[in-house]
């Protein structure tokens, strides 16, 4: 069962937040999280940075095996239902080519490969990350929301096995963290 974590007020903590002045700062901060062995947590800032994957011990995606399995599933499924229906259950000359050849299948099984692969892509993205998410409680901090403009911020969630509030705390300080806050629920 995890653990549930509340302040003063009784409020169920979601996760602990920490705001960096720096890109640098925010990168080696993430690297000691990820030494420290976290594995439920996040970097915020507002615009991408180059290696904070690696900083953050981040495994490549599964979705470009998914979107090739699925994109070559549908063009396979183009070809076959094609060959079916010319081929096998109405026989129709096609460009003068024998039944079942598969030179005039050539563009529906593309379209077919490419239109699988594209609902792959959108749909496995969405799952991976957990979207969409219309309310998430980082919003409820005014300070979170300054990430878009010009704030750096880790955010590490209290369902994390090594998350402990006063050591969570003290690795974040001594990471530089300007500012740190509890997020309620």
């Amino acid at each position: 069962m995890a653990r549930q974590f509340v302040n003063e007020a009784g409020e169920t903590i979601h996760a602990i937040i920490a705001e960096f002045d720096t890109p640098p700062g925010v990168y080696h901060a993430a690297e000691k999280v990820r030494d420290a062995g976290y594995t439920k947590w996040d970097v915020y800032s507002p615009f991408p940075m180059h290696g904070m994957e690696d900083a953050m011990g981040i495994k490549r995606t599964r979705l470009p095996l998914l979107v090739g399995v699925i994109g070559l599933s549908g063009a396979g499924l183009g070809y076959l239902m094609q060959h079916w229906m010319t081929a096998v259950n109405y026989q129709v000359v096609v460009q003068g080519k024998p039944y079942g050849a598969w030179e005039p299948f050539t563009p529906i099984t593309f379209e077919l490969g490419v239109l699988f692969s594209a609902f792959a892509a959108l749909i496995g993205m969405l799952a991976m990350n957990g979207l969409p998410r219309w309310h998430h409680p980082l919003f409820k901090k005014e300070r979170f929301l300054s990430v878009s403009d010009d704030r750096f911020v880790v955010c590490i969630e209290t369902a994390d096995p090594r998350f402990d509030p006063d050591a969570t705390r003290r690795l974040l300080e001594a990471a530089g963290a300007r500012h740190i806050e509890l997020v309620e629920e």
